[in-house]
């Protein structure tokens, strides 16, 4: 009774009540928080347009495919977490839970400083392999080098908001978040063009800000839970790694980084095409991808509260309840993506203009966001769909179709395309049918059930 109340205290249990509105619960806060990231980005991109120049944007888009390598490392390790905590926490198990924290937080700090390490020493051979052009390449390398040293702190952030989602707390990372975009926003414009007591920096005053702030954030972060945390905090012994825990982890997280930094090295092939066709298409790709990702966040959102919604539920052997998260989760994002789609189709010029006022790089980037429209439909239902089915702790199988759609469809797609009449546009339609796949495939493997197969044993769900 005692173990069960305090596991109680902290968190929520999704596992009764309205499906819809825990949804909404779970995904409004993390929407927020990614609208928060995402919004300090665009701004950062405005700032670094207008003060710095198209270099600097373009370098900022060089360097993003190797900065989303580490962010998909980190995304796909603690995706395990999520999962496993959702999944013990449903199933009312305090000593699983506290020992799935204490070693994932073990392991995410040590990936954290050997990414760094290694991010560090590779940031020329990077660049290089990209095709960066050399008006670019000392912007990017000097902005990649430091961006790499706040790995560990990304990482961290990663973990907790892994932890607190998967125990249904999405609002507290949101709010902690927010304090870090608020001091970064601060912060940025101040050591970019060099006001007060900071020198000017440019693009990498836009660096040292994104490494500072996530820290101050993260240690606020830290200190609370600490106090307030429950059944966070509960018997978690924080530099210890339990063998089994950590085999389940790699099992659950190891496809799930790979599925990730498939994208990430996608992305990298991807930008590598369109470094082919000057700095005008690559600052139009970067600021194109800017908005694009606008786009991505109520989809990513939602899709995570479903893997969260469905762990909890898996782990209470209450599978009766995921058609309903499936069919919520598809409403939701579905409203959502198609108005957003229209707005890229009909106001394309307006969205890219606060980024630069070259024409050429508007025109380019009307087309990409064009071209993104119909696609943002697809990959807001796969989203749903592979929620589930990450839910239950399959991430081989969106693993496999990830890796099928990148680089069986769509990075031969734009290889092949952007040679032809179509240009860099053929880049974009890749886009488009990598999605499209991805989405049928998807879907298909969710409606035979074979995500219902047993990856986490729970007393719950066996005699379920």
């Amino acid at each position: 009774m005692d173990e069960n109340s305090k596991h109680k205290r902290f968190g929520k249990d999704l596992t009764e009540g309205s499906v819809p509105r825990h949804l909404l619960h779970l995904a409004v806060p993390m929407l927020l928080a990614n609208l928060l990231g995402t919004s300090y980005s665009i701004v950062d991109a405005i700032w670094i347009g207008r003060f710095v120049g198209k270099e600097a944007i373009g370098a900022v888009a060089v360097s993003f495919p190797a900065i989303f390598i580490f962010i998909g490392v980190a995304a796909g390790a603690t995706m395990a977490t999520t999962v496993l905590v959702s999944q013990f926490y449903g199933a009312r198990n305090q000593s699983m839970l506290s020992k799935t924290i204490g070693t994932s937080f073990a392991l995410t700090l040590i990936l954290g400083v050997f990414s760094t390490a290694g991010g560090i020493l590779a940031v020329s051979r990077i660049l290089t392999v990209l095709g960066t052009p050399e008006t670019v390449f000392p912007l990017a390398e000097s902005y990649l080098k430091i961006t790499f040293l706040s790995l560990p702190v990304m990482f961290m952030h990663f973990l907790v908001s892994s932890v607190l989602r998967g125990m249904g707390d999405t609002k507290t990372p949101l709010y902690f978040m927010a304090v870090g975009v608020t001091l970064n926003a601060i912060l940025d414009p101040l050591m970019i063009i060099g006001i007060g007591p900071f020198p000017k920096m440019g693009l990498d005053g836009a660096a040292w800000a994104s490494l500072i702030c996530p820290i101050i954030g993260l240690v606020l972060c830290v200190a609370y839970l600490w106090r307030k945390g429950g059944a966070l905090t509960a018997g978690v012994k924080f530099f210890s790694i339990d063998a089994n825990i950590a085999k389940l982890i790699a099992r659950i997280g190891f496809p799930s980084m790979i599925q990730q930094t498939s994208i990430s090295f996608g992305i990298a092939a991807v930008t590598s095409i369109v470094n082919s066709f000057g700095a005008a298409a690559i600052a139009a790709f970067g600021a194109g991808g800017r908005i694009d990702s606008v786009a991505f966040l109520p989809a990513q959102s939602i899709g995570l509260a479903v893997s969260t919604l469905s762990g909890q539920n898996i782990g209470a052997g209450r599978y009766d309840r995921i058609p309903t998260v499936f069919k919520w989760g598809v409403i939701m994002t579905s409203c959502i993506t198609v108005s957003l789609a229209i707005m890229f189709l009909s106001i394309p010029e307006i969205l890219m203009t606060p980024f630069t006022t070259d024409p050429e790089v508007i025109e380019i980037g009307k087309g990409y966001l064009r071209i993104a429209a119909p696609a943002i439909s697809f990959f807001a239902i796969m989203f749903v769909s592979n929620g589930v089915i990450n839910g239950a702790g399959h991430t081989l199988t969106t693993l496999i179709f990830t890796l099928i759609a990148v680089w069986g469809i769509r990075i031969p797609f734009a290889a092949i395309l952007s040679r032809g009449s179509l240009g860099v546009k053929g880049v974009w339609v890749s886009y488009a049918v990598g999605f499209s796949f991805t989405m049928c495939v998807s879907l298909l493997w969710y409606r035979s059930g074979r995500w219902k197969k047993a990856v986490v044993r729970h007393k719950a769900a066996d005699t379920a």
